[in-house]
């Protein structure tokens, strides 16, 4: 089939490169120059199947209410006259439930694994390099309340098959000597050995490199204006070049990876998708310390950042922002990160020549992104993973392009059936 992927983000370029393999000519669409120049560009870099705990849980409602006008917060809802802001906000307060996290819990665990595993072997496949780093990732804890409320998710995680181990403090350094520092405000720390970190931004790049060197059409510099319906199924995109040129692009199948903005393309069509941006941020330096900088990649729940280490560079990214879809970098915000990097790594980084990002996560209420089916017959969905772009990407990619090709999906997860509206 002739497959037309809309966005050339990690997740609809991992879905070109499965689509390539089972047969299908595949043509990526893109507003940018380059894939992954948006939120796929400069974010925390693991591949955390252990973070699998969605924002959406029982703790957050009283998280957000204290953290409301605070612009430090890890998670910052700011108010907005914007309808479709609320009805998330209200779907995600729905999600809080224990019951409806140990579900979501589920399905993300599962597709994790499976995604890692994929990824795994594309790396085994196709010799690719993206400063990868298979040493794990161990979750620390300075507060004991955050600690003792991770045994929990923890424990599910193990059940699913997700080895996330309860360590103590002193094991903790031993794993990351650079938690040295900070030994004596330590409570303890989860640690999974099977889960990686690397550079999405340079992956997304060599693997839509490969696409196109076995026939995969990248169109660049084209905006996607309307999908357009006929006789109940897809008729054709429409698109500006970068001429400013209209042009109508025709295909058998469709597949909406458009993260954020993959709503405003469905809701013409009566598809109505729960996916609301949380704007996240990064910074990226170069190592000035070696013996103060890490090596493993590391989560701090506290504050809801997350470390990786990306060749000579140190890479830190988190916390989320329900703001609307601007890209503006918060100052505050920006200054409250470096102030967190600076009290666990003193030093580590050369913070003169600190590089700030801020992207747009396309987050559903729950976290679960949707992958899978619309209503019409020739329209699918890669779309909504939130902060788990990068660790679901390959199994997103690798199932949707099976459920385009009429094969059931590997792996046991809620996939969008004919009944989403």
């Amino acid at each position: 089939m002739r497959v037309i992927v809309l966005g050339a983000g990690l997740l609809g370029v991992a879905s070109a490169h499965y689509l390539d393999q089972l047969g299908h000519e595949v043509t990526v669409i893109d507003r940018q120059a380059e894939p992954a120049s948006e939120t796929s560009f400069a974010n925390g870099g693991q591949i955390s199947v252990s973070h699998a705990e969605p924002w959406a849980n029982p703790k957050a409602p009283a998280k957000v209410l204290r953290w409301l006008f605070k612009e430090e917060a890890p998670l910052l809802f700011r108010p907005r006259a914007d309808v479709r802001q609320w009805l998330w906000g209200l779907q995600f307060l729905r999600e809080c439930t224990p019951a409806r996290t140990r579900r979501n819990i589920g399905h993300l665990v599962r597709l994790g694994i499976y995604s890692r595993d994929a990824l795994r072997q594309l790396r085994r496949d196709t010799g690719i390099a993206y400063d990868e780093r298979a040493r794990g990732i161990l979750h620390f804890y300075t507060s004991q309340r955050e600690f003792d409320a991770a045994a929990g998710p923890a424990e599910q995680m193990r059940a699913l098959g997700c080895e996330r181990r309860v360590i103590s403090a002193d094991e903790a350094v031993r794993i990351e000597p650079a938690l040295h520092h900070i030994r004596p405000r330590l409570a303890g720390a989860t640690f999974s050995a099977d889960d990686e970190s690397g550079d999405a931004n340079r992956f997304a790049r060599e693997l839509a490199a490969r696409c196109g060197e076995r026939g995969t059409r990248f169109l660049m510099r084209h905006t996607v204006t309307a999908l357009r319906e006929a006789a109940g199924r897809i008729d054709h995109v429409e698109v500006i070049d970068g001429e400013g040129r209209f042009r109508r692009i025709r295909g058998d199948a469709y597949l909406l990876a458009m993260g954020s903005f993959s709503p405003f393309l469905a809701a013409p069509l009566g598809i109505r998708l729960p996916v609301y941006p949380a704007k996240g941020y990064s910074v990226t330096m170069p190592v000035e310390d070696e013996a103060m900088a890490y090596q493993v990649s590391l989560t701090d729940d506290e504050y809801k950042l997350v470390f990786s280490r990306l060749g000579s560079r140190l890479r830190i990214a988190g916390t989320a922002e329900i703001n609307g879809y601007g890209r503006d970098l918060n100052l505050v915000r920006c200054g409250a990160i470096m102030r967190r990097v600076e009290a666990l790594f003193p030093g580590a980084g050369d913070t003169g020549r600190a590089e700030f990002w801020a992207g747009l996560r396309p987050a559903t209420p729950g976290n679960v992104p949707l992958i899978g089916k619309t209503r019409l017959p020739n329209l699918y969905l890669n779309t909504g993973h939130g902060t788990l772009g990068w660790t679901l990407a390959c199994g997103s990619g690798r199932s949707v392009a099976r459920i385009i090709s009429g094969l059931k999906p590997e792996v046991e997860f809620a996939f969008m059936g004919a009944d989403i509206a």
